[in-house]
């Protein structure tokens, strides 16, 4: 009887490790068909950090990735599905997209990146996460030919990021405001960048350079206050100001209501300002000093978080 008793319990202990298995392995097993991602926008250069300074902001976009039977995407898409099955080494899915959200397209606000890291998370999230966050940046970075907006977005806060190296980054406190103006214009990036310069005086090399380290000091130890100054770019808003004449006078009015300094975020068209005073005050002498007729102003604090997954479906 013992023996018998003994025999069942067996049997019911492998019965249950059986049951335990075939959930959790089908659990594992299940296929991701839908992933939403939310990705900050960002603003990028702050002046003199060109192609290597930039900020994540509390405004988003919303990409949505899901598998489909045949895809039908636009060419940064493909770009992007392309790179990540490449690097992931996982097999090629036809994959469908969508993007929504407070992002404005070519305002220099890293509409681009929210995109491109979007369907990145996404179709990492559909393959079982092959890849790790930093592997994912590295490729949104290669993709946009520069890392100043992808590293904010991927991490959030103000991020350092040199063309080799590491990123490095910190979060920003709630007390420091970002007033974005943004133009009803659109400037797209291979536009602004054909008006730069081959080469640039020493002079302006030098100031740029002590202005992007100030800013960079600011930024890691906190004491905003020391960014005041430190704004004035000498490597592509001078050359961009063609394209967008309105730069020099906004930021000026901005810094008369209070702002600690102003610059044009990106490749434009928007113009961002730094302040730990009276932000909507500054906002409406952006607005007036623009002397624009469709635009508008926005007050925005700093996302630290960077890149988020939302919601998934199986």
């Amino acid at each position: 009887m013992a023996k018998l008793l003994l025999f069942f319990t067996f049997v019911a202990e492998i019965i249950g490790i059986l049951l335990f298995l075939f959930v959790t392995l089908g659990q594992y097993g299940r296929i991701m068909n839908e992933v939403h991602v939310r990705v900050p926008a960002t603003t990028a250069n702050l002046g003199p950090g060109f192609d290597c300074l930039g900020i994540a902001l509390q405004l988003y976009n919303t990409t949505t990735v899901w598998r489909v039977d045949a895809g039908d995407s636009d060419e940064m898409a493909r770009e992007a599905g392309n790179a990540f099955f490449r690097v992931a080494d996982v097999k090629p899915f036809a994959f469908g997209w969508k993007t929504e959200g407070g992002v404005p397209r070519s305002r220099g606000l890293g509409s681009s990146v929210t995109v491109r890291l979007g369907i990145l998370h996404g179709l990492n999230e559909l393959s079982g996460r092959p890849l790790d966050k930093h592997s994912l940046f590295r490729i949104c970075s290669d993709l946009e030919g520069h890392p100043d907006n992808a590293a904010p977005a991927a991490y959030g806060g103000f991020a350092v990021a040199p063309a080799s190296g590491p990123v490095q980054c910190y979060a920003v406190d709630k007390s420091l405001a970002f007033v974005l103006l943004v133009p009803s214009c659109e400037i797209l990036t291979s536009e602004a960048r054909r008006v730069l310069p081959r080469a640039v005086p020493f002079g302006d090399a030098v100031v740029s350079a002590g202005n992007a380290a100030a800013i960079a000091a600011a930024f890691a130890s906190g004491n905003y206050r020391k960014l005041a100054g430190c704004f004035d770019d000498r490597l592509h808003e001078p050359y961009r100001e063609r394209l967008m004449p309105w730069i020099p006078s906004v930021v000026a009015a901005a810094r008369e209501s209070g702002a600690l300094g102003g610059w044009l975020s990106g490749s434009g068209s928007c113009v961002a300002c730094a302040t730990l005073v009276r932000p909507e005050k500054i906002a409406n002498a952006m607005l007036v000093a623009s002397g624009l007729d469709e635009c508008l102003a926005a007050v925005v604090r700093a996302d630290n978080s960077g890149v988020r997954i939302l919601k998934k479906r199986e």
